[in-house]
């Protein structure tokens, strides 16, 4: 079973101190350790869950009041990492979810519950950079799922107040779902 954990800080240095720790702490993959906008720093690491816990913990002891949001996904959908990681674009055109945020830690977050919820492909997690601090992410599938997925991973932005919009395109041209890829 994978796990996901990841730090969000508001100084950079403190982030990278941090990632360093984690990745000492217990045996995990560090999956993205980088800046974002404006200005701040993400950890994400994935392993054991009980490895990652540990990890987390030790982030969480250095980062202290630098840090911004944290999460921890005792079993995230293999999606998920495939989405932070860029791999396995889908193939063939069909309806498409984005899902849009203020916060890095919800985009996660509802990007596993929408992978979960539907049998959807996650095209691209996107994590803050680039695009003001924000972050989304786009999925495709038949347009009953895709809804599903999108209904599923808009509720984990909805608890918070931090979700933008949502927005499901059931039949693309394949022109702009090439553009998404």
């Amino acid at each position: 079973m994978k796990s996901l954990a990841m730090i969000e800080f508001n100084s950079i240095a403190k982030g990278m101190e941090s990632a360093d720790t984690m990745t000492k702490a217990a045996e995990v993959r560090l999956e993205e350790a980088k800046t974002i906008c404006p200005g701040k720093y993400i950890s994400l690491v994935s392993g054991d869950v009980a490895a990652v816990q540990a990890s987390l913990e030790a982030g969480v002891a250095i980062g202290g009041h630098h840090i911004v949001d944290q999460l921890l996904i005792p079993n995230v959908h293999p999606q998920v990492l495939n989405g932070l990681r860029g791999m396995t674009p889908p193939t063939k055109p069909n309806a498409v979810g984005v899902l849009e945020f203020f916060s890095v830690a919800t985009s996660v977050l509802a990007c596993d519950a929408s992978a979960k919820a539907a049998d959807v492909e996650i095209i691209e997690l996107r994590l803050a950079m680039a695009i003001g601090g924000k972050s989304f992410y786009t999925i495709t599938g038949d347009v009953s799922a895709v809804q599903a997925a999108v209904d599923a991973g808009a509720a984990i932005g909805q608890e918070n107040g931090l979700l933008i919009h949502k927005a499901v395109i059931p039949s693309p041209t394949d022109e702009f779902f090439n553009t998404l890829l």
